[in-house]
């Protein structure tokens, strides 16, 4: 398989190896490929996770199990869920 890269990810690659993390560009390249993948999957994760949230919510409202929505507490539960994540 042959690969073209830009001069800036053609540097970026050169430098991984010479600075003695990587043997070579095909090192740099593979550890590159499975960070990708690892992030694409962690983000189909979370999108998988927030439809599903979303489905029970739309059914709990079908159900008329929730209310109306006051925007100030939606937001304080997003910044109490983010930071307990973070």
């Amino acid at each position: 398989m042959h690969v073209s890269l830009t001069d800036r990810l053609d540097e970026y690659v050169r430098e991984k190896v010479a600075s003695g993390l990587y043997n070579n560009a095909s090192e740099v390249v593979r550890e590159a490929l499975r960070r990708q993948i690892e992030h694409e999957m962690t983000e189909e994760a979370k999108l998988a996770r927030l439809r599903e949230a979303i489905d029970i919510g739309w059914e709990q409202a079908e159900r008329g199990e929730v209310g109306p929505l006051d925007m100030e507490s939606v937001l304080r539960e997003l910044d109490i869920e983010q930071a307990t994540r973070a």
